[in-house]
């Protein structure tokens, strides 16, 4: 037999054997190199018996965690006065991992966090939000809905966690430990990928909806698109330790890429507003303290890709739309609902009057929609989700059910020059859109 022919029969062998050996489930060496820690080792030992969390541990073999020898007791130690602690199999452990615990290893990440709009999440359920869905709609759909997003309150009743607050992983749940926010939230235990978490869905669990469809509106925008067109090529390096736009990846951005991650001249930072200007979220925006500063970051975002002028010229554009919103509709809606309370029009009790739901979605749903289209380049939630919902249900349900609670309660809106067009357009107008539809579609 010749040496060549002998050579590719032993070739053809060994890769049979590697494809056999991974079939079976083993792993490599060092996905399965033991623990230094005894007691992590004795978890791991149990919990690999099927039933008992096999695909818990896997995760964990798989993570960065296990190559660095972090094992489950590091994370899930419990102290003796942790409310949330049970003795097990001789050792305290904790069910939660709050952030605090993360914080022994991660301190920054967690400082970060703790200052930003993340970690005050849970501050919700004095909203007129959290009313709408414990007492209008009933308890069990925050607990399954709201919460699961903002954060519940974890309680823990006779040694166990409250079934009402917990699982969740809510980004400004309140921890038995007094700690908030869940780092899992993002980085989904138990493998703690950042890979993961650099990707859009990470954020589109929350950040979707009628009433903040970020996530929908990335993916219509230009950014969606085209991350899609390369996040199975290799090229957005998402697994990087480092992760620079234009140094890493070139291809597309993700929610994180503008928001959080490191360019050449910032350092990425777990405070998710360091970068956000505008506040899109009440009936009238405002720009945010520090908005000048805050407005350099992203643009510095932004320039890693855009020229200066395309850069510029977009800001001017976003400020211009969320201004329209405020002063043609927010301000004039809020000014009529404030006299209504103000002069007792309206009870105290919210939602119980027509106006009040008419009013609600206005802003909170079709008012957002439209500033957060603007601001994350989403022409349709722009226009048809967002403007064009807000102008119909402005002048065909609010302003008329506020006449019907009180007469000329309207007037002084409607006479301002955004609402001259109801009194009829002017022969000029009208001639400019006739000789527009002629040019366009001919006699």
């Amino acid at each position: 037999m010749s040496r060549q022919k002998y050579s590719s029969i032993i070739t053809v062998l060994a890769v049979s054997i590697c494809v056999l050996y991974l079939s079976l489930g083993f792993k490599n060496s060092e996905n399965n190199r033991p623990l230094k820690d005894d007691d992590s080792k004795a978890c791991i030992d149990c919990h690999s018996k099927e039933g008992m969390g096999v695909s818990i541990v896997q995760m964990w073999r798989e993570s960065k965690h296990s190559k660095n020898d972090i094992g489950c007791f590091d994370c899930h130690e419990a102290e003796q006065s942790d409310a949330d602690g049970f003795d097990h199999y001789g050792k305290r452990i904790a069910t939660i991992v709050s952030p605090r615990d993360c914080g022994k290893c991660h301190e920054q990440e967690v400082t970060e966090f703790d200052g930003s709009h993340h970690a005050k999440a849970a501050q919700f359920i004095g909203s007129l939000d959290n009313i709408l869905g414990e007492i209008v709609e009933g308890a069990a759909a925050a607990n399954s809905g709201c919460r699961q997003c903002h954060g519940s309150i974890v309680q823990v009743k006779n040694g166990k966690l409250d079934a009402t607050t917990w699982p969740n992983t809510g980004i400004g749940r309140v921890n038995p430990d007094g700690s908030k926010g869940s780092c899992t939230a993002c980085h989904s235990r138990h493998s703690f990928s950042v890979a993961q978490a650099r990707q859009p869905e990470a954020c589109g669990k929350c950040h979707m909806g009628p009433d903040h469809p970020q996530m929908e509106i990335y993916t219509e925008s230009k950014h969606g698109i085209k991350f899609q067109a390369v996040r199975s090529t290799g090229l957005m390096n998402l697994d990087k330790e480092e992760w620079v736009v234009g140094k890493d990846y070139t291809s597309a951005p993700t929610c994180v890429t503008c928001h959080m991650s490191a360019t050449p001249s910032q350092k990425v930072s777990h405070d998710i507003g360091r970068r956000i200007s505008w506040t899109l979220r009440p009936p009238v925006s405002i720009k945010l303290e520090n908005d000048i500063e805050k407005r350099s970051r992203m643009k510095d975002v932004c320039m890693q890709c855009h020229a200066k002028e395309h850069t510029e010229n977009f800001f001017t554009q976003y400020d211009e739309a969320v201004e329209l919103y405020n002063e043609k509709f927010g301000k004039p809606a809020k000014g009529i609902m404030d006299k209504f309370y103000a002069d007792k029009k309206l009870t105290k009790t919210p939602f119980d009057e027509e106006i009040e739901w008419i009013y609600y979605e206005l802003w909170h749903h079709e008012g957002r929609r439209a500033r957060m289209g603007a601001s994350m380049m989403g022409p349709d939630y722009t226009q048809w989700h967002g403007f064009y919902e807000v102008a119909k249900h402005f002048y065909n349900k609010f302003i008329p059910d506020a006449e019907k609670i009180q007469k000329g309660s309207t007037k002084q809106v409607m006479d301002s020059k955004f609402h001259e067009w109801k009194k009829g357009l002017t022969e000029e107008q009208k001639k400019e859109i006739l000789d527009f539809y002629k040019k366009r579609y001919g006699e």
